[in-house]
This record gives C-alpha cells, structure tokens and sequence, in this order.
C-alpha cells in the first residue's frame, strides 16, 4: 500500500499536509496529558502497586490507556468510557423505535444520537471515576482522602475523558483517521518500545528462555502478516447495468462489482468487546479491601486473561459485535439495495429491491462467519500463549490488530487525499491550457 503512494506529490498536497500535521499535533497533546498525574495521588506507592499489578488485568488496562492509568494521569480513563457509551447507544438504535426513527433523519439525527452519546459518556465516565477514587482511597494510594479527594479526582477524570472524545472528533474532522482508533493505537505504540525492553531483559536475567523470544518474535510476524492478508480479502458480487437513452443518445450497459470485506467491522468489534471486559474489573484492580469480597474475587478469579470464562467472553462478544457492527453501521444490505435500485444496478438473476437486499443479507452472514472466526482467533491465540509464558500484553493478538488496521485505514485515507489532489491538478490544467488556446486564437483579418 506504502509502494503505491506517490510521496512526491504529498509536498504538493497542501491540505493534506495540514492535516497530518493538525493530526500529529493532537495526538502529542494526548501523549503529553498522558502524563499529568491527578492531585493527591502517593506516587511512589502507586509505582509498587503498578508493578505488582502490571503483569495481571492492570497491565491490560493500561494499555488501553496508553499508559495513563499506570501513572494515574489526567486522562487514566482513556476513550473507554466513550466506547462503551457508543456501544449502548447503538444497541438502544436498533432496539428503541424512536431512536431507530432519528437514526434515517440525515445529519440533524445523526447530530442528536452523538449528542446522547455525549451524554453516556459523562455518566459512565462519573460512576467510572468515583469507583476508581474510592478504589485508589482503600489502596492507600491517597496522601489526603476524603469527600475532597473524591471530588477532584472526578472533576480530573471525566474532564480528562470529556477531553480526549473532544480531541477523537476533531482528529476525524479536521485530520486525517478516525480520531477514536489512532487515539488508541498511539497509546499502545508509544508504550511498546517499554514492554520490549523490559520482554529482552527477562530474557537476559533467565526468567524468559530464548526459544520463548524467538518464538514470540515469530508469532508477532505471523499474525501481522495474516491480518494484512485477511484486512486486504473481499468478496466481489457482480453487478450489471442495463443499457439506457439520455437524448438522442444510447449508452451501453456496463458490468462492475460490489466489494464487500472478509471484516467489513474492522477493529471495532476487538474494541468493543475489550471495552467491556475492562469495564468492571478496572476498578477491582485497585481495590485491596474489596478485592477480598466474593463477587471481586470471582471477577478476578474468572475474568483474568487466560482464564477460560475471560476467553469464551471475549471470543462471544467479538462475534456479537461483528455482526451487529456491520448490519448496523458498516454494511446495510437494505440502503445498499436501494443505492443500486436508484442506479438501476442488479444482480445478475435476483431481482431489485427487497430480493437483492435478502440476497447481500445471505452473502454478508456467510462472510461474516469467516470474519468473525478470524477476529477471534487473531485476539485469543495470543492471549492463550502469552498467558503461558508471561508475555507482555502489547504483543497480544488484540493490540497487533489494532495497530495493523489503524495503519492500514489510515494509509488507504492519505492515499485517497492524494488522488483527489492528483485529478484537482489534472483538471487545473485542463483548464489552464483551454484557456492559453482561446487566448492565443487570433480573430479573423479585417478588410
């Protein structure tokens, strides 16, 4: 994809460049903010309690939040809080009939749900962040707890939070991607060169064997080559246009294709379903006293990485997802009927209309099987290894497929800014030489 990008003409490309940059320029507010610790935090008892929890599910959920909740930084919530409101909101759409309703009312009902879905995020971001000040007061990990302690670390949390949304949506106006992934990929990548470094001296001290390095260097390639493989594969359904009359003119029917992706759901369903395993299990990690209770210590017990109830979890919400992501945002087999309809498209034998979309339902299901076994696998055979040996969370199959999808989405977005600069100058200069003809057409002699 990189070969096929004419990285001379991105010097031309003046708006592109200012988007990169605007992007660029977000992301390391983000990184900074990263680390800006809360007030009132001990930090050298969080740093020995990080360490102690950093190889269980509080690594995990640093991750996701490139590292903040390790140093309890303004934004140790991360995006999460934003993904998992999008998550019921979406689930209410297509439950909910008014909701449904606003959803196919153009931009103003777009406009509306985001607005709800602002909403979610305060509120789970409020419960998320006095869970987490209670849960940091009985961990000792307070110099000064109490009703003010409590409050400002809400304050801090869901502003820091409230920030990040704000920052996602501006990136996928204004920048280039889509704000929310690369918020994530860049909090996995700028912890990556760490987790390496601290994966290379196990092995020199012996706690790691080199056959287990070599190994996991292995699988690492081995899945980033499958996800580009699997992310590039489409399913082609053929589509005919008849022949039309515009005027006096006969426009012959042409043939073209529909290209419909083995994942059409991308990373979000390894998002979503990541989000919700993370959900209630952030606050017990730092939670001593009421991590001995019975219903935190099954969470911990069962919901741990490698457990089997965490990985059938996982695997169920990451096939729920793809499919619910795809019929519902990605892919709906119903709009696509009608755009071909309106085009007088067809499927060769199906009829238009509601045959055609019964027949891309039937298609989409058979792929989504394959690109939903394929999710699933990707994130859960690491998981399975990496809890066998001790391997640190960002060599994971879920943080390798985010970092490859967000890579490849966002390439596939600045090749597409190249090429509308390319037929921009091409069409400028197509004007430019008609003009430069007519001018130096000379009138006729006079007599």
């Amino acid at each position: 994809m990189a070969a096929n990008t004419s990285w001379a003409a991105l010097g031309k490309a003046t708006d592109l460049r200012n988007r990169i940059l605007f992007t660029l320029g977000l992301l390391i507010v983000y990184r900074l903010g990263t680390f800006i610790p809360v007030p009132g935090i001990d930090g050298q008892a969080l740093r020995e309690f990080m360490e102690q929890a950093g190889q269980g599910i509080g690594g995990m959920v640093s991750m996701f939040t490139g590292g903040a909740l390790g140093r309890m930084g303004i934004f140790a919530l991360g995006i999460m809080p934003y993904i998992s409101a999008s998550i019921i909101v979406q689930l209410l759409t297509s439950m909910v009939p008014a909701l449904e309703q606003l959803k196919k009312e153009g931009e103003q009902g777009r406009k509306k749900i985001n607005q709800y879905t602002r909403f979610g995020t305060v509120a789970l971001a409020t419960v998320q962040a006095y869970g987490l000040a209670v849960s940091l007061e009985s961990g000792d990990l307070a110099t000064d707890p109490g009703l003010y302690f409590r409050l400002s670390t809400m304050i801090t949390l869901v502003g820091g939070t409230m920030f990040l949304m704000w920052l996602g949506e501006q990136i996928t106006a204004r920048g280039i991607g889509n704000g929310i992934s690369l918020i994530i990929f860049v909090g996995i990548i700028a912890e990556v060169p760490a987790a390496l470094a601290q994966f290379l001296a196990s092995g020199r001290s012996g706690a790691i064997s080199p056959a287990v390095i070599v190994g996991v260097i292995v699988m690492v390639i081995a899945v980033i080559t499958f996800v580009v493989f699997m992310e590039r594969a489409l399913r082609k359904i053929h589509i005919q246009y008849p022949r039309r009359n515009v005027g006096m003119k006969v426009y012959e029917g042409g043939s073209s294709h529909l290209p419909v992706k083995v994942n059409p759901a991308g990373v979000i369903p390894a998002i979503f379903a990541s989000s919700l395993l993370l959900l209630p299990v952030t606050i017990s990690t730092f939670s001593s006293g009421a991590a001995n209770g019975p219903i935190m210590s099954w969470l911990l017990a069962n919901f741990g990485p490698g457990q089997p109830l965490y990985l059938l979890f996982f695997a169920s919400m990451i096939v729920f997802f793809a499919y619910f992501y795809t019929f519902n945002v990605s892919f709906k087999p119903d709009d696509v009927a009608d755009n071909l309809k309106k085009q007088n498209g067809f499927v060769p034998g199906i009829r238009p209309g509601k045959k055609t979309a019964e027949y891309l339902e039937y298609v989409v299901n058979r792929i989504l099987v394959l690109g939903s076994a394929y999710l699933a696998a990707v994130c859960l055979l690491p998981e399975i290894l990496r809890g066998q040996f001790a391997i640190p969370f960002y060599f994971g199959g879920t943080s390798v497929l985010i970092i490859v999808s967000v890579t490849m989405d966002t390439i596939q977005q600045v090749q597409s800014h190249l090429l509308a600069h390319q037929y921009e100058g091409l069409i400028e200069k197509s004007q430019l030489r008609g003009k430069g003809k007519k001018r130096g057409r000379k009138g006729p002699a006079r007599r």
